[in-house]
């Protein structure tokens, strides 16, 4: 996929690029285009910055300068509190018609890794960008990312910005200078660098996940099988796996959670619900649809992570595909129910 990824600033890049790169997009080309960036030493400090960075990271970069403080302020000093709207809209405008006129296949932004940004109001005027000039957004939630970028961004020697970027946030930022630091969505866990918890999509590996998986599905058949064509994904931490899934395509508008495992000593504290959060948000974009078959006692779980819509049944699905009975607590599997989650639903 050729990709556009507008880009704020570098060390919000790092992160972002990063775990791109590792999903296996390859065709990456930054754009810097931030009209709202001010004063000009700010600006012109942000843009060299990014400048330097991409040439450290082979990054392809494309420059709009443009340096906006008139229209800008004249665009928000009648809603000074709503700025963002007009902040987000200019640039995913640009940056979804450059994309559609110059052959990319996608635009993305790197806005989306941080807390600070107003996220949904972002994705929703990128996704009405995208349709505006019939191109897709690419949407990826890089906040779990957040830190670990910034931390990248110290180690790589980057400056490292004070505030989002307007002269209205710089005033916000030197009045809350004194305040807690940002607090994230409260579905992400942020602990030091060295200790995150982390999730990332692995290639499959039989040998090292297959004991894991087994727990969930003891067909070591059916697993390897799905585990040869799906996405396999890691939460972890510190290197131990707390937590596994693997997802396969069925159709274009269809994908389904084939396997969800967490380690023995982590169940019962959440990692699951996130894993299944993870989820939605990076196969949204893709599918209208997530499909998960479990034994009547998993049905209640899954219903409250959002699979609400009853698909069908396989009968003796657990009796034909196993050689040993299997019991999920006191209830001996036989069935195999399906249930569905509308990826494109919003809460």
């Amino acid at each position: 996929m050729k990709l556009l990824l507008h880009t704020c600033c570098a060390p919000c890049s790092t992160y972002v690029v990063h775990k791109l790169r590792a999903d296996g997009y390859k065709d990456i080309t930054s754009l810097w285009y931030n009209i709202n960036i001010h004063p000009y030493e700010e600006y012109q400090k942000r843009l060299e910055t990014l400048k330097q960075y991409a040439q450290m990271i082979d990054l392809p970069l494309i420059v709009e300068d443009q340096y906006g403080l008139r229209e800008f302020t004249q665009n928000v000093s009648h809603n000074i509190d709503g700025r963002c709207v007009y902040c987000y809209e200019k640039r995913m405008d640009f940056a979804a018609k450059l994309a559609k006129e110059n052959g990319y296949d996608a635009f993305s932004t790197t806005l989306l890794v941080s807390p600070y940004q107003k996220h949904e109001l972002l994705v929703n005027i990128a996704e009405s960008m995208a349709k505006k000039y019939d191109t897709t957004f690419l949407y990826q939630d890089f906040r779990p990312g957040f830190r670990v970028g910034q931390q990248m961004a110290k180690e790589a020697g980057l400056y490292m910005q004070k505030y989002c970027g307007c002269v209205y946030s710089e005033e916000e930022s030197k009045l809350l200078q004194t305040a807690e630091d940002v607090k994230l969505p409260e579905d992400f866990e942020f602990l030091p660098v060295t200790r995150e918890i982390v999730i990332k999509k692995e290639k499959a590996s039989k040998d090292k996940y297959m004991d894991l998986l087994l727990e969930a599905d003891p067909n070591e058949k059916l697993v390897t099988e799905y585990l040869d064509k799906g996405d396999l994904f890691v939460l972890s931490k510190q290197e131990e796996i707390i937590c596994i899934a693997v997802v396969i395509k069925v159709d274009d508008n269809t994908c389904e959670l084939k396997n969800l495992v967490t380690n023995e000593k982590y169940r019962g504290q959440g990692y699951a619900k996130k894993m299944i959060k993870y989820l939605t948000d990076n196969y949204k974009m893709r599918y209208q649809k997530m499909l998960v078959g479990t034994s009547e006692n998993n049905i209640p779980f899954y219903v409250k992570q959002g699979f609400e819509r009853y698909e069908k049944t396989i009968k003796n699905f657990f009796i034909d595909n196993y050689e040993e009975e299997l019991w999920d607590g006191d209830l001996k599997c036989v069935d195999m129910y399906y249930y569905s989650k509308d990826l494109k639903k919003t809460t």
